[in-house]
């Protein structure tokens, strides 16, 4: 398996990331749900604009985070750092990203909150099970 499949293949396994953002001199994380579009290399997330890192994400679209697991050795540690810049999805793509959320995750038909796109720019995935301190990286060739 390529490093870019095992990658992609970790980020569909997974489900919540770590979102940090700032704006203004303020910094805030938070954990939110997501699904990885591996086409487009992105995640939607579904967050209210009033929450703290909606207000921060609004005023600064640069953000990045982690995706981790919690793995009792540290022989099995794996986790992936991002970056990258989010926005409000609207019309057709806000479609088909809440159909793919709603379908992950099924409890949020019940919400009517904003999807979002965080399109990555940057990402970096430790595995050491691959062997100990193993690097993956992958950056967007703009």
């Amino acid at each position: 398996m390529s490093d870019h499949a095992h990658l992609v293949r970790y980020l569909r396994k997974q489900h919540v990331l770590s979102l940090c953002c700032s704006a203004d001199d303020q910094l805030w994380c938070a954990n939110c749900y997501y699904v990885f579009d591996e086409t487009r290399m992105v995640f939607w997330i579904m967050t209210e604009p009033e929450t703290r890192h909606g207000e921060l994400i609004m005023k600064n679209p640069q953000v990045a985070g982690t995706v981790n697991g919690q793995p009792r050795s540290v022989l099995l540690i794996k986790g992936v750092q991002y970056r990258g810049r989010i926005k409000r999805l609207e019309e057709a793509t806000e479609q088909i990203a809440r159909a793919a959320y709603q379908k992950r995750f099924p409890v949020s038909r019940k919400v009517s909150a904003p999807l979002w796109e965080i399109v990555l720019d940057e990402v970096k995935m430790t595995d050491n099970a691959l062997g100990f301190g193993k690097k993956i990286a992958w950056l967007r060739e703009e």
